[in-house]
């Protein structure tokens, strides 16, 4: 299995690379996010996992993981980050990292998490949904109708998303209550006053 660590921090980079390559693991460094962007989009298939900081200097740790899930590729990030905050977890998870561990951290709890990202099978991401000229992007989480961008709440994108995925297809209330609250509907305002 090849890793590549994307840290800034060389001192821990090395002793990762040194402690993962005691494990059996093939390992590459890399020490800004621009160069991370540089080597993964030509040669993501290269690498099995990517190790990357969340503070970086020049293009940081989330703006990487964001464009390359914007180019379609999927390799399992585990993120690094000294930032613990519930807000932050969200940031890094919402911009495509699949785990996200606090340093410091134990050597064996990065080891486990590896091992549960390594276990996963491929993911393929959801390619832009569209109907007509409505084009529904999952990854970036936009919405566009004749290259304009529209600006939609939670609820609207994800029901938006369920109907685009199903065109044409009649859905019961039970299938799109996950994505929209109907009782926030006024009666009044559905079709024949039901």
């Amino acid at each position: 299995m090849r890793i590549l660590i994307v840290e800034d921090e060389r001192r821990l980079a090395e002793a990762l690379k040194r402690g993962l390559g005691r494990e059996g693991y093939a390992v590459d460094t890399l020490f800004t996010g621009e160069d991370a962007e540089l080597e993964l989009e030509p040669d993501h298939e290269e690498y099995d996992l990517v190790i990357l900081d969340v503070m970086l200097p020049g293009i940081d740790g989330v703006q990487v993981c964001r464009d390359l899930r914007a180019k379609r590729i999927s390799i399992p990030i585990l993120m690094l980050t000294v930032r613990d905050s519930t807000r932050d977890k969200v940031l890094g998870m919402d911009s495509g990292a699949d785990d996200y561990l606090v340093k410091p951290f134990a050597f064996e709890e990065l080891l486990a998490r590896i091992r549960m990202l390594l276990r996963r099978p491929p993911v393929l991401l959801p390619a832009q949904l569209a109907v007509g000229d409505l084009v529904l992007d999952p990854t970036q989480r936009r919405v566009t109708r004749s290259h304009k961008e529209i600006a939609l709440t939670a609820k609207e994108f994800a029901l938006l998303e369920l109907l685009m995925r199903n065109a044409g297809q009649v859905l019961s209330r039970e299938q799109t209550q996950g994505s929209w609250s109907w009782s926030a509907c006024s009666p009044t305002r559905s079709r024949g006053g039901r």
